[in-house]
C-alpha cells in the first residue's frame, strides 16, 4: 500500500477546533455558578421557594373528630404539615410517640411564665418536660405575664431576665432552644419587647418569635420590613394565618383566618423573611377559626403550596 505523507490541516479548520474548544471551557466554568443559583430560594412564576419547614399549631388540629395525639398526627401528616406545635404538657408523652411513628417533628411547646410569682413563675413539668426532650431540637415557645407591670413596661425587665435566664439554663442541658413569644395584652406584648430581653440575656439558645396576628394587632403594616430585618440575628421561628389588612386592633376573627382567607398579603411577610435569609420553622396559627379542623387545614396548607410553590412532604 502507498505510504502517507503527514495530514496538513487548513487554517479555517483549526480555527474552528479552538472555537468549539472555547465554547466547551465557558459552559463548563458557569456550570458552578449555576448550581449555586439554583440552590437560593427564588420566585418561580409567581411562587416562592422556600426552605422552611411548615408546621401545624395544635390550636387548629382538634375538633370533634380529632381529640387524640393519634387523630391529629395522622391528619397533619396526610396534609403535608412537617408536625405540630403544642400548649403545655398534657399529653406530651402520648404526641411524641405518634410524631415518632409519623417520623413527624415537635417543633416548640407553648407555656406562660408569670414573672410577678416568685416560687413557681412557671409549670413544673417543665423540668421533667426538658429532660424527655433531650436532644429532639424543640423550642420553648415562652410568652410572660404580669399583673404588676404594663405591657411592654421595662420596669419588668429584671425579674423577666433573672426567670428566662434560669429556663434558659435548663434548655440548654438539654440542647432545646427559647423562643420568646410575644401575645397580644401580655407583658411581653411586642417583638420589640421580646428583642430586648433576647438582646440582655446574650445568649445563643434563646431567640425570638414573629407572630403575624399579634403583630397586626398592636403595630402598623408600614413597619414590617424594618422590624422584621431587626429582629434577623435573632428569630427562631415564626407564626402566619390569613388576616384582614389595615385592622390593627381588630378581633380575633378577622385577624386569624385560614391561610386563604384574608385581605391582607402574607406572601409580603414570606418574601421578606426570604429576603433577610431566615430559614427556620413556619407555623400556622388558627385559634378561634372553629369548624372543621381538616378543612381548615387542608384549606391552609393549599394556600401554602400556591404561595411557596412547596410540595407535600
Amino acid at each position: 500500500m502507498p505510504e502517507r505523507g503527514p495530514v496538513s490541516c487548513s487554517p479555517s479548520f483549526l480555527g474552528a477546533i479552538i472555537l468549539f474548544a472555547s465554547v466547551c471551557l465557558m459552559l463548563a466554568a458557569s456550570l458552578p455558578a449555576q448550581e449555586a443559583r439554583s440552590s437560593e430560594p427564588v420566585l418561580n412564576e409567581g411562587r416562592l421557594l422556600l426552605p422552611n419547614d411548615f408546621f401545624a399549631m395544635d390550636t387548629g388540629t382538634k375538633d370533634a373528630s380529632h381529640q387524640t395525639a393519634r387523630e391529629q398526627v395522622q391528619m397533619i401528616k396526610d396534609l403535608g404539615y412537617a408536625g405540630i406545635g403544642v400548649q403545655g404538657f398534657e399529653g406530651l408523652d402520648a404526641m411524641l410517640l405518634e410524631l415518632d411513628r409519623a417520623r413527624l417533628k415537635l417543633y416548640n411547646i407553648y407555656f406562660l411564665v408569670d414573672i410577678d410569682t416568685g416560687k413557681e413563675p412557671y409549670d413544673t413539668r417543665l423540668k421533667e418536660a426538658v429532660q424527655r426532650l433531650r436532644g429532639r431540637d424543640v423550642m420553648l415557645w415562652t410568652a410572660v405575664t404580669s399583673r404588676r407591670f404594663k405591657p411592654s413596661s421595662e420596669e419588668g425587665d429584671p425579674d423577666a431576665l433573672r426567670i428566662l435566664g434560669a429556663i434558659a439554663d435548663l434548655a440548654s442541658e438539654s440542647g432545646l432552644k427559647v423562643a420568646l413569644y410575644p401575645h397580644t395584652s401580655y407583658w411581653l406584648e411586642r417583638l420589640e419587647d421580646a428583642l430586648r430581653l433576647a438582646r440582655k440575656l446574650n445568649r445563643a439558645s434563646v431567640g425570638v418569635t414573629f407572630n403575624l396576628c399579634h403583630w397586626l394587632r398592636v403595630d402598623d403594616e408600614t413597619n414590617l420590613r424594618p422590624l422584621l430585618q431587626a429582629a434577623a440575628p435573632h428569630l427562631l421561628v415564626a407564626s402566619i394565618n390569613g388576616a384582614d389588612s389595615n385592622c390593627k386592633g381588630c378581633d380575633w376573627s378577622r385577624l386569624i383566618q385560614t391561610l386563604d382567607r384574608g385581605s391582607f398579603d402574607v406572601s409580603s411577610v414570606l418574601e421578606i423573611l426570604k429576603e433577610i435569609g431566615f430559614h427556620g420553622p413556619i407555623g400556622l396559627q388558627a385559634y378561634g377559626i372553629g369548624g372543621s379542623a381538616y378543612d381548615n387545614l387542608q384549606r391552609s396548607m393549599k394556600a401554602w403550596q400556591e404561595m411557596t410553590g412547596a410540595t407535600a412532604r
